[in-house]
């Protein structure tokens, strides 16, 4: 008899870690609120009473998160297993550096315009630093109770056949587009490293769903003056995303990376998908730590995430925009995409060719270069900004900092397959529309 009353009361306990806490990590990621006149998600809101909050605190907070990320590979000797990361250490301090001319805005007048170090250090760097360990804590509610793995069952029909990922990669993309990549990224590198993605998948998931924010979205809307046609902007860039990525992941170097998986969701029949659905929600539910236990090892990686990615974003993003604004290389790249924009004889086609090209820099580059050119060319700058996905002033530095096998090199592959195949899709797509 006890041992049934045992029993029923584990299942009542399991059912309520799967839906009770699976549900609250569901609204802190996923249930835009209004708040003051403002609508976002939940996690939006505290990061951004936070920064309210801190006043200039969040700066010294930004300024420790980046001194202890340029030290601590020295205290674990990481700098010392490759070339890389001997170059990433140089690249931290410099982050160091450069980070203290933001804060006290000293240094060179061209590294103070608001387009450069201002806008890395506010725009970019205490942002991320704060929405990554805040996530991080509420993270434990979203991927460690059974929801991936319910999910990932019910969703299986369409990730895999289409982009080649587990069903659970939906969690990821959505994460992504309604909170930040920085988000998607720290859920992505997290079932990575438990054995449920392989390399190729973490790599697709990265590099392909790992989208800015829906929000920010709409800053680039305003910038290339698209409101009036928001929602046919929203729609098309969304859905021109996920095509871009179901053709990329047919191709090298994601599709030569190796695809084994400690883990794998189980297959099942269409009929019997959702009660095997619940059933492994509540395995996993059952087997799941303490929630206190499981908060303190996601906030531990999403500090470490933190430390590792906001140096980077000040020296590479630094020189990503430095090479965007006073060198010809992105005006060079340019010259890569402006076929596509030449054969279907477009205004601005060479404007928008190197504006593309300079979204490797910063993703938000080709909106501000293409606010006053023609609609169609406007467009395709506001669909790039987005599909493109990589970039060197944050998005890059974010990869790198995971334990994703992705390296430089593949990564400027990657960017350069989206940001070609998204012209080729937006431009003739853009022209029905507009033209």
């Amino acid at each position: 008899m006890t041992q049934l009353i045992n029993s029923t009361l584990s299942k009542k306990l399991n059912w309520a870690r799967l839906l009770g806490l699976s549900s609250i990590g569901i609204f802190i990621f996923f249930i835009p609120i209004t708040v003051a006149g403002k609508q976002s998600i939940p996690l939006d809101h505290m990061v951004s009473w936070m920064k309210v909050a801190l006043g200039e605190g969040a700066g010294w907070y930004a300024m420790l998160m980046i001194v202890a990320g340029a030290v601590y590979p020295l205290i674990t000797n990481e700098w010392r297993n490759s070339i890389t990361n001997k170059v990433f250490l140089l690249l931290k301090w410099l982050g160091v550096i450069t980070a203290i001319m933001a804060f006290s805005k000293s240094g060179p007048a061209f590294l103070q315009t608001p387009d450069m170090l201002p806008f890395l250090f506010n725009k970019l760097v205490i942002s991320v630093g704060l929405i990554v360990p805040v996530g991080s804590v509420f993270l434990a509610f979203l991927v460690g109770y059974g929801l991936l793995e319910s999910i990932g069952i019910l969703l299986q029909k369409i990730m895999q056949p289409i982009w080649r990922t587990p069903g659970r990669s939906a969690i990821d993309a959505v994460a992504s587009f309604v909170g930040s990549y920085s988000i998607g990224l720290l859920i992505t590198n997290r079932v990575y490293l438990s054995g449920h993605y392989s390399a190729r998948e973490a790599a697709i998931i990265a590099t392909g769903f790992s989208t800015v924010s829906a929000t920010f979205m709409i800053i680039v809307a305003k910038t290339l003056n698209l409101m009036e046609i928001w929602n046919q902007y929203f729609w098309i860039t969304l859905l021109i995303t996920f095509i871009v990525t179901a053709i990329t992941v047919r191709l090298p170097p994601l599709s030569t990376m190796n695809n084994e998986a400690k883990f794998r969701e189980p297959n099942c029949e269409s009929g019997n998908r959702l009660s095997i659905a619940m059933k492994s929600g509540l395995e996993v539910a059952g087997k799941a730590p303490p929630l206190g236990k499981n908060i303190l090892v996601n906030l531990k990686d999403g500090l470490l995430m933190t430390i590792s990615i906001l140096p980077s974003i000040m020296s590479v993003g630094l020189i990503g925009l430095l090479l965007a604004k006073y060198t010809l290389l992105f005006d060079w790249v340019g010259y890569l995409f402006y076929p596509i924009a030449w054969a279907f004889s477009i205004d601005n086609a060479m404007e928008l060719s190197k504006a593309s090209a300079s979204g490797l820099a910063e993703m938000f580059l080709p909106a501000l270069l293409m606010k006053d050119a023609d609609l169609i060319a406007r467009f395709s700058a506001g669909v790039v900004a987005i599909s493109s996905i990589l970039f060197f002033s944050a998005s890059i530095p974010c990869i790198l900092s995971t334990k994703i096998p992705l390296n430089v090199a593949k990564l400027v592959i990657i960017w350069f397959l989206r940001t070609f195949l998204t012209l080729l899709i937006t431009i003739p797509t853009a022209i029905l529309l507009f033209g």
